[in-house]
């Protein structure tokens, strides 16, 4: 068997025949790295037992289409992630961060799915695994085969072997052969792992499912053409402290990338949400100064998400300011709108924003809902009822945000009508002094 050494970079896996001191493909410099690659199969088509004279090129008109068959998770979240459920011989890509809830939503899938399904660990035992899957569920299941393996080449022999319905990878990073030179986690052992493992999957129409780690950037770690190379690409997102976990879909070969799935993680396992609509949406008290209500999407589904804001007065000379939830670059620029066309002094006050039940929001449309926070707070207004939808430029201007009326029917379905937005308001300036207005009078009525 013959073997070449080529150079790869570790962070986009671009292939050099020599060392190069800097990547032309992501411009990044001594990221290369050398790997022994084997050459017994020249080629993709000797490799599937392709002779060239037997390939054929064929017309749009004449390809067969077929309705792919698949296999139902257990999970309606995840089976809309999906697009109906996992397609039999794909190969899916779960990645998120340490501790999200990766293996229990896994080991709880491979429990749910008709017929066998096979587990192969490289970072746990089988004892661990029993133990973990007696806490999930109080009785045996033997239609769940486990194996704690970290040799590629042993895990494709097992796999050979079994033919199961499905095979999970926990994880991709720590799986190694003899046929590459490199330890467990290196971006030779990761793309020979890949590949042979799509190779069997394709082959044996068996869908599998590969755990991936992130970096602390929050990308897929290991060579960039790891996500290339797969069908699909999952992430498992959420605060580590926090219950809610969010099964996001960046890449689906054979559905959508615009759906994600709501889940809670307790003692019980993964247990998905029936009514994510209004999972954010956090009981709170009545007449409460610094909270509004704002509609953000998540994929194509509508969530009713509490905002909520503190101001005190500061004595440091350069005062707090605090965000949990939102990007603090993000809230330090909507402080400024506030200061300069609302006139109201922040410059002196601590401000402190969190977006209650631990969900992250990148969507501009709670900028409006952030502004309204902390001018509730600073003016101990409570703004009851109200439900805040627009994006606010550097003029102190309202901006029209995609979907509006889907956000805004979401909350009139649940009882909101005082919905704040840029189809109602021009600026920022109007609608705070529209609220204002509407609470003074509110006031009044209930004095007299």
């Amino acid at each position: 068997m013959k073997s070449s050494i080529s150079f790869v970079c570790q962070e986009c896996g671009y292939d050099s025949p020599q060392w190069l001191g800097k990547c032309p493909e992501c411009g990044l410099w001594n990221t290369f790295k050398e790997i022994k690659t084997s050459s017994e199969t020249s080629s993709i088509a000797r490799s599937a037992g392709l002779e060239v004279k037997d390939l054929k090129v064929k017309k749009l008109s004449e390809v067969k289409f077929e309705v792919k068959n698949r296999i139902e998770t257990g999970f309606s979240e995840m089976d809309g992630v999906l697009g109906g459920g996992i397609v039999k011989g794909s190969v899916i890509l779960l990645a998120g961060d340490p501790g999200i809830g990766k293996s229990t939503l896994l080991l709880q899938l491979a429990m749910r799915t008709k017929g066998v399904s096979l587990y192969i660990s490289g970072e746990e035992s089988e004892q661990q695994i029993k133990m973990r899957a007696k806490r999930l569920i109080h009785s045996d299941n033997d239609n769940l085969l486990l194996i704690s393996l970290s040799n590629t080449d042993a895990a494709l022999e097992v796999i050979e072997n079994t033919k199961p319905s499905l095979v999970i990878i926990d994880s991709i990073q720590t799986m190694e052969s003899e046929n590459l030179s490199g330890l467990s986690g290196s971006i030779g052992q990761v793309r020979y792992a890949t590949a042979e493992l799509i190779r069997v999957a394709k082959r044996l129409n068996i869908p599998i499912i590969i755990v991936g780690h992130v970096t602390k950037e929050g990308m897929v770690a290991g060579p960039m053409i790891l996500s290339h190379m797969v069908d699909t690409v999952l992430f498992l997102e959420g605060e580590k402290f926090t219950r809610f976990r969010i099964l996001r879909s960046l890449k689906n070969r054979f559905g959508p990338v615009d759906e994600v799935g709501v889940f809670v993680l307790d003692a019980r396992g993964m247990t998905e949400v029936k009514h994510p609509e209004q999972t954010f949406l956090e009981t709170k008290k009545k007449n409460t100064p610094g909270s509004v209500l704002v509609v953000t999407l998540e994929g194509t589904r509508a969530f009713l998400v509490e905002i909520q804001a503190l101001t005190i007065f500061s004595k440091l000379p350069m005062p707090r300011r605090v965000s949990s939830g939102i990007d603090g670059r993000r809230l330090e620029l909507l402080l400024a709108v506030l200061q300069k066309h609302v006139r109201v002094p922040i410059d002196t006050t601590d401000v402190y924003v969190n977006v209650a039940g631990g969900l992250r929001l990148t969507d501009p449309a709670a900028d409006l809902g952030i502004c309204l926070s902390v001018f509730s707070s600073f003016r101990n207004l409570a703004l009851e009822k109200t439900v805040a939808i627009a994006e606010v430029g550097l003029l102190g201007e309202l901006r029209l945000v995609s979907d509006f009326e889907k956000r805004s029917k979401e909350a009139k379905k649940l009882g909101f009508r005082n919905i704040i937005g840029a189809d109602r308001f021009r600026s920022l300036n109007d609608a705070i002094a529209s609220l204002t207005k509407h609470e003074i009078r509110s006031t009044k009525s209930e004095t007299f």
